[in-house]
């Protein structure tokens, strides 16, 4: 039986309302644009009074096996301020990169229908075992919390404030 589309496009909007629900929880000043067609979930003011935007993405349980972190068909173009958050309902992490870390790690179509877009995959996994695993290159942006958000600065290199 598949999932009715009501429910899978309300999944999407559903984990956006968690993650700002734990970013307020840690006390951030988080700001919801009431349009996204800008690809801007949320905006967050930081301490020194930067604002930064934030993009939420997250993949649900219910995907294929070894597909739980797999983030795909994204356009994206580098952008000053602006962070990804990125969450897998199934494996229950959050990863988060800066919009130059994600041009950096992720995969760029060269061609097909999907030329041109970007994709990430943060997870392995063992089909002996049937377990979905972080991959090694992506653990340095695991975060239990999001002092990235705050503290560093998305245009340049990974500071060592890493969660």
């Amino acid at each position: 039986m598949s999932i009715p589309f009501r429910h899978s496009a309300a999944f999407g909007k559903r984990i956006e309302f968690y993650v700002v629900g734990l970013m307020l929880k840690e006390g951030l000043d988080v700001y919801l644009p009431l349009v996204d067609d800008d690809a801007i979930d949320a905006v967050i003011k930081r301490p020194d009074g930067r604002f930064v935007e934030v993009q939420i993405k997250a993949r649900s349980k219910s995907v294929i096996f070894g597909d739980a972190a797999l983030f795909a068909a994204m356009t994206h173009e580098l952008r000053k301020n602006y962070w990804f958050v990125f969450y897998s309902d199934r494996m229950d992490q959050l990863w988060i990169m800066s919009s130059k870390e994600f041009i950096e790690e992720s995969h760029q179509n060269k061609d097909g229908k999907n030329a041109g877009r970007r994709s990430i995959w943060f997870n392995g996994k063992n089909t002996k075992e049937k377990t979905e695993h972080v991959k090694p290159q992506f653990q340095k942006y695991l975060a239990q919390n999001f002092r990235r958000i705050l503290e560093d600065d998305p245009d340049h290199e990974r500071s060592q404030n890493a969660s």
